[in-house]
Formats: C-alpha cells, structure tokens, sequence
C-alpha cells in the first residue's frame, strides 16, 4: 500500500483527504491518505517518523510551511524561490524532496474561475505574509503583474517576504510595497486583485472560527477589482460575502485546493488525476 498525508496543525478543517481518497478510489489505487495533526515542536521527530513507516510523501498545510522547508534535503526551484514547502516526496533513499504546488494552484483557479482576467501589468493588493503568500506573491510576479501592495499584521515578516523576492520582482520589473492595515484599505481604489492568503475567517470541523474573522474595510474597492480569498471552509467568507455585497467578482478557495492536490497526488500514486464534477460536488457538500 502507498501511504500519504496531510501534515499540519489544526488539521481537522482539512479537505485534502476528501480529494486524495476520491482519487485513490476512482483510479483503484491500493493506497491511503490521512490527517495528521503535529505540533511545531514535534515536527522533526514525526517527520523522521513518517519517512521510517515509508510514507511516499505528504502535504504540509499551517503552520508547518516554511519550517518544512528547512528540514528538505532538495527543493524544487519553486520552493527555493518561495523559501515553503507544501507538498514532499519522500525518495526511494529517505531523503525529502519539497515542492511547493500552492502558486500553481493559485493560478489555475483564478484562470478557471475568471478566464477573461489577465494579470499582466496589473495591481494587486496581497493580505499575508506567511507560506502561502510566499508562493501567491512568486505566482503573481510570474505572471508579470505590474505591482504588488502587501499588509500583514507583522510588518517585519512582510518587509522580510520583500527582500526575498527583490531580486525576482526587480528582473521581472514588479514593484513590491508594505502598507499598514489602514493605508491598504484607503488605496484599494487602485486594486485589481484583492488576496487573501492568511487563514483568517477559516473555520474547523465543526464550524468553529479557527482563527478570528478578517477585517478588511472594502469600501473604497474599484467595482472592477476581482477579490480571491483562499479559505476554503467556509467557502463563502466574510470578505467574499463583502466583496459581492459590494459588486465585485470572486474567486473561492476550493478550486486552489483541487489543483494544488493534483500535483502530490500523481507524485505519490504515479498516476495523473483529472478534476470531476462529482468531487466538486463531494468536497462542496463537506464545507457548505
């Protein structure tokens, strides 16, 4: 039997076992894929532990991203470039192999979700600063967005994301920029892409706030401005709900949760899953 995981803490809001289990059935693939909840401190010991029970791999959620990246004998340059790591592959000689698939998946849902909208030359406007703002923020310079306003409630790990990706964005001419809370509200007049990339607002297995809902006043957002937030549970949040209240278009979480999962999964089970209604409609009626 293959054996994969989701590693992380809390875990128990996790849908990553919904997908990889539906793909394992679907396929008829001897295989399994559970929710293991690790403390920070214990992270090194359970890892060690998972490579010793010949896991094939596992995914790394909050907040377990960028300690992850440490503990990986190789990176992808993806991870390198975002210093997180989300999906591992454990190699045939135990060593830990790190990814990080969430950039790729944060693309594709918007390119799904809003096919008309280029990122080229725009402004975007990024609430995070943590693992997967990481890999939003390499996403969007990629994609050749013109500037990108970041507000995290800790200013020196957002000036910190910075200056990991000055030379990046200076070659790819993409702006970076640090607002407080309430500038980056009173600027939104500019926005064309409004991230969330922080857990905030996201809830736990039995509908309790796992963290405190985000405040973000959206009142000087440009209607044309799209607004993503990348909790999926629920999948409409306080900000999405705003954001519509509002006129603007959205983009929900669980699109990035599908397609970031295909990535680990045909690493682990070597077999390519291809998303399906069915699974949309299973991992809808989970989180609804």
């Amino acid at each position: 039997m293959i054996k994969s995981a989701v590693i992380g803490d809390p875990i128990s809001h996790s849908s990553s076992p919904i997908i990889h289990n539906f793909f394992l059935k679907k396929y008829g693939i001897n295989g399994s894929y559970v929710a293991l909840q690790i403390k920070k401190d214990d992270l090194k010991k359970s890892v060690a532990q998972l490579v010793n029970e010949s896991f094939a791999g596992f995914n790394v959620t909050l907040p377990h991203k960028e300690e992850i990246f440490k503990i990986c004998d190789f990176k992808s340059k993806t991870a390198e470039l975002t210093g997180a790591v989300n999906t591992v592959i454990i190699t045939q000689d135990k060593k830990l192999f790190g990814h990080n698939s969430d950039a790729e998946g944060f693309l594709k849902n918007l390119q799904n979700s809003q096919p008309n909208f280029d990122l080229k030359n725009k402004i975007i406007f990024v609430i995070g600063a943590g693992g997967a703002a990481r890999a939003i923020v390499y996403g969007l310079i990629k994609s050749g967005v013109k500037k990108i306003f970041i507000t995290n409630r800790n200013e020196n790990r957002a000036l910190e994301l910075m200056k990991n990706f000055s030379k990046f964005s200076a070659k790819k001419n993409c702006e970076l920029d640090f607002l407080n809370a309430e500038n980056f509200a009173k600027n939104l007049d500019q926005c064309d892409l409004l991230v969330n990339s922080t857990s905030l607002g996201m809830e736990g297995v039995s509908g309790e706030h796992v963290g405190p809902p985000l405040q973000m006043d959206l009142q000087n957002l440009k209607k044309s401005a799209i607004v993503y937030d990348i909790v999926y549970k629920p999948l409409m949040t306080e900000l999405l709900k705003q954001a519509e209240k509002n006129g603007n278009k959205i983009v929900t979480g669980i699109g990035m949760l599908v397609n970031q999962a295909l990535i680990g999964f045909e690493a682990w089970f070597k077999q390519k899953p291809e998303i399906d209604d069915e699974l949309i409609k299973k991992l809808l009626d989970t989180i609804s």
